[in-house]
């Protein structure tokens, strides 16, 4: 990686938006970007995580960054981002819901926006170089803004052979007067937002490692959850919910905001969502993470159980497909590719058909379907009932089962044959 003090970003300019925590990371980073001659821009995007954004705030202001912005995206990351993976039913390798990988573009558009509006050349983050975030934070920059220059420390030989562990950190820390953590540091990484939290590295490393206790936040244990199971109503337009109705409260949500809010409490309260796994980063590492994701994993199972009542079969087995591969796309930072467009487009016009209401429910830690309708639907009642012959002639099937068997024998007769001659 070239020597960053001898970079020059669009018009000139030495000014940098960094993806800034306030934890010791991005401190230094802030210090360390300064010292290469750097203006940094510190910007901390609100996503619903529980952090004290003022605090962060002051200590980047102290620690000499020019500005400091605090964005507030929580409506644009359920809006933009988690309502087409509820309408693709968006899952990674059958058991990942993406809560990171969907807020990653959401971040990295708030970076480039900023960085525009200030005349930014470059973008900054920490991110290690054997994740998945270092690629999901530059792949969405070049493809927002083709111009932009990346500085990513940990991937620079002077910065990480400068800081090969902890103790070299701290002792920048102390030698800059960066504030250092209060409190002792888990053993292992957290990333948290409104969608989910995760925990890997560290203790977890180690597949076999049982999760300590205690160590999930954002979800109850099941349990310890209600033994009283929760009711909830889910109406969905298109695919997209608008509606959600919990049982025992008079008020119906309809505030896209407010109805994640409403059926992430639901799910985290009845301990839903937790998973423990073994994934394949796109880099080609394999990493074990663990993942609560209580609300979205209500959203999915409404939405698949909605879905299997309106649209019909093969269009199902096509989109099963292209939730597939638009799973993977998110997972690899491809949110702003042309694949990851085509795919998204294909997706939303299957879902016009997804329109009606699903009734759930929670207890538990599980989901369980209680039933569902729509004002329009390929379920036709009469047809299918076994005390009503309707538009259905019985006889037909005769047929039916005749044609299909055709193969089935023509394999048998091919397998005596060859039984046979063996």
């Amino acid at each position: 990686m070239e020597d960053v003090s001898k970079q020059t970003g669009q018009n000139g300019s030495k000014r940098v938006v960094l993806a800034y925590s306030g934890g010791l990371d991005t401190s230094c980073i802030l210090v360390w970007l300064q010292e290469q001659g750097y203006e940094v821009i510190a910007f901390m995007a609100n996503l619903g995580q529980e952090e004290d954004f003022d605090a962060a705030r002051d200590k980047a202001n102290k620690l000499g960054a020019k500005e400091v912005i605090v964005q507030d995206l929580r409506r644009s990351l359920v809006e933009d981002y988690v309502w087409p993976a509820v309408q693709g039913d968006l899952i990674y390798e059958d058991r990942y819901l993406l809560g990171t990988a969907l807020a990653r573009p959401c971040i990295t558009r708030g970076m480039i926006d900023t960085a525009r509006r200030h005349q930014a050349g470059y973008i900054s983050h920490g991110a290690t170089g054997k994740g998945n975030d270092q690629i999901r934070f530059e792949l969405g920059c070049y493809a927002l803004s083709p111009d932009i220059k990346i500085i990513a420390p940990w991937k620079d030989p002077s910065f990480y052979r400068r800081f090969p562990g902890r103790k070299e950190l701290f002792d920048y820390a102390k030698l800059h007067g960066i504030p250092l953590p209060v409190t002792p540091k888990a053993p292992w990484s957290i990333d948290a937002n409104l969608v989910h939290v995760s925990y890997e590295s560290g203790i977890l490393e180690n597949p076999a490692t049982h999760p300590p206790c205690g160590i999930y936040e954002m979800t109850t244990d099941p349990e310890k959850a209600p033994d009283v199971p929760q009711m909830l109503t889910l109406t969905f337009q298109n695919g997209i919910p608008t509606a959600v109705s919990v049982a025992g409260d008079a008020t119906k949500v309809v505030d896209c905001l407010e109805i994640f809010n409403a059926v992430n409490r639901v799910g985290a309260q009845h301990g839903v969502g937790r998973v423990d796994i073994v994934e394949n980063r796109f880099i080609g590492l394999k990493s074990r993470g663990l993942y609560e994701t209580p609300g979205l994993t209500i959203l999915r199972a409404a939405h698949l159980d909605l879905e299997a009542l309106c649209m019909d079969r093969e269009v199902r087995k096509i989109k099963a497909h292209l939730s597939t591969k638009m799973a993977e796309q998110v997972y690899n930072g491809l949110w702003y590719s042309p694949e990851f467009e085509f795919t998204r487009k294909c997706i939303a016009d299957c879902q016009k058909v997804v329109t009606g209401s699903v009734t759930l429910k929670v207890y538990k830690g599980n989901v369980y379907i209680q039933g569902r309708s729509a004002p329009v639907s390929l379920y036709n009642e009469e047809l299918v009932s076994m005390d009503t012959q309707g538009d259905y002639e019985p006889s037909d099937a005769h047929g039916f089962i005749r044609i299909n068997a055709v193969r089935l024998r023509e394999y048998q007769r091919v397998k005596n044959a060859l039984d046979k001659l063996s």
